[in-house]
């Protein structure tokens, strides 16, 4: 005989007190039941102060991860596999850096300690894309990618062959970058078509843009890059520009700005200017102001900034041809040999340049109000220009870019708020590739369905400790980096032989 037939048969007392009991199993029953219907995320980030640049979202909310996206956000407390208590930090979307020369895993240790979870080789770019990111297919720390690169394929056009990247030396490429013909010479009609199909075959391999340094490479006439610029249009991408330098004295970079304006403008390709502060100098206000009103007339260009008054580049550079004084505004004593660490001398820095052209300079000239005001400026993102790490480091930039914008320009200065810095860092990046990389309109974000790229810090005590004597210096307060999900940072430590970074293409 069954429960319910049994109560029927008892005494009326004794039936209103079976009948509770059953009631009441039946509610435990069903509570256990949504209890074990809970969903459990593989990661819950617990407590923390959510600020998205996107929506604007800035409060303490539970998010929960699974499979690298970000599945749930709530209000209410999420059960996990692993859950780490963010209480007292900063939960943002990790930093993207749109131009970092250091496209091995020591760089990316640097930037994932300094947030960063998506870095991106798009000034220079690269050259046999396909056998570029399977080299660091599986390998990466943090998320890679570049662009096709108009220079180095300009190097391989330029010095006699259609040779294959992969079949030249690293002997070799510093021969290249030793020898002015590459650079400073003008390309015959047949060179110049050439170099476009070279170009081409990166961008069909993948790259992410077109990458172009007409200061590096001054026989690169207008019409070359007007050419650049009809070929980016062609796939819908952009070009990203280490721009040249007029000449007229002092620099007029408001020429070159205005040649980017003119080619995008003509060609229906949006372009990109790299670090405005060291190509703007004195002239930031004014460019910056030109680069707005084109925007406002429906030009598409977009600048960044890296947050300190010294550049670095190779000692043998075309930027530093003769006359360099005049053009750059600098004299010998702005060189750092990093080396050494030595100010130059003329004898120091004419023995550098002819014994070892390809040896790292860091060049000191940048008024600090002209990058504060390009930290300031709503149209410029954040990117560091680092370079690798691998001959021992040459710049801060590499390690400390973007905590040094939170500490220094945010809680230190008050330049800028907090939520803007973050937007620069984050989604202004993703934005600006998004229309031709589908993948970054689920990066720079803290939404449901984006990568669980994410970057957690202590706002108050973030900051940058590399210095240009010491730039191989980790970051502080960022306590934890997450790349599709995965901890790259844990705790404020790098966690090694973790490699969960994914090909951007």
């Amino acid at each position: 005989m069954n429960l319910k037939k049994l109560m029927w048969k008892l005494p009326g007392r004794t039936l209103h007190f079976a009948m509770a009991l059953l009631a009441a199993g039946s509610l435990l029953s069903i509570a256990a039941c949504e209890a074990g219907s809970v969903e459990s995320y593989d990661l819950v980030l617990a407590n923390g102060r959510v600020m998205d640049p996107e929506s604007g979202l800035d409060a303490v909310r539970q998010i929960g991860i699974s499979d690298g996206r970000i599945v749930k956000i709530s209000e209410t407390a999420l059960k996990g596999n692993q859950t780490i208590d963010a209480s007292d930090l900063i939960v943002a979307p990790g930093f993207i850096d749109l131009h970092a020369h250091g496209q091995d895993n020591k760089a990316n240790e640097y930037q994932a300690m300094d947030g960063v979870t998506t870095a991106l080789e798009l000034e220079a770019g690269t050259v046999g894309v396909n056998d570029w990111y399977a080299s660091r297919e599986g390998q990466a720390v943090i998320n890679f990618g570049a662009s096709s690169s108009h220079p180095r394929y300009r190097a391989l056009v330029m010095s006699g062959g259609n040779s294959d990247p992969a079949d030249v030396t690293d002997e070799q490429w510093g021969e290249m970058m030793g020898d002015p013909s590459w650079s400073h010479e003008e390309a015959s009609p047949e060179q110049l078509e050439a170099l476009l199909a070279r170009v081409e075959e990166g961008i069909r391999e993948g790259g992410l843009g077109i990458g172009t340094a007409h200061q590096y490479t001054p026989g690169a006439r207008r019409e070359e890059i007007y050419r650049i610029f009809q070929l980016a249009n062609k796939y819908d991408l952009t070009v990203f520009s280490h721009i040249r330098y007029g000449s007229a004295i002092p620099p007029d970079t408001f020429n070159a700005v205005q040649e980017m304006i003119a080619d995008s403008m003509a060609s229906g390709a949006p372009s990109h200017v790299c670090h405005i502060n060291s190509s703007g100098g004195l002239q930031t206000p004014i460019v910056l102001d030109l680069i707005a009103s084109a925007n406002r007339n429906g030009v598409d260009i977009t600048t960044e900034v890296y947050p300190y008054t010294a550049a670095s580049t190779f000692i043998g550079a075309a930027i530093f041809d003769e006359g360099f004084q005049d053009r750059i505004g600098i004299s010998y004593d702005a060189f750092q040999w990093v080396a050494s660490g030595e100010r130059l001398s003329k004898e120091t820095f004419e023995k550098f340049r002819k014994e070892q052209p390809g040896g790292a300079v860091v060049i000191h000239f940048m008024k600090p109000d002209m990058v504060e005001y390009a930290v300031a400026h709503p149209l410029v993102a954040i990117a560091s220009d680092g370079l690798s790490w691998e001959t021992g480091g040459e710049h801060p930039r590499g390690a400390g870019t973007y905590s040094r914008v939170l500490g220094h320009y945010v809680r230190e200065l008050g330049t800028l708020s907090l939520m803007e810095a973050l937007r620069k860092m984050t989604l202004m990046p993703a934005q600006r590739l998004e229309s031709f990389v589908p993948q970054m309109k689920n990066k720079g974000r803290i939404r449901e369905g984006s990568d669980a790229d994410i970057t957690v810090f202590n706002a108050a005590t973030v900051i940058d400790q590399a210095t240009f004597e010491e730039p191989m210096q980790y970051s502080e307060g960022i306590e934890y980096v997450l790349v599709g999900g995965t901890l790259v940072v844990n705790r404020g430590e790098f966690v090694k032989e973790v490699f969960p970074g994914k090909a951007v293409r």
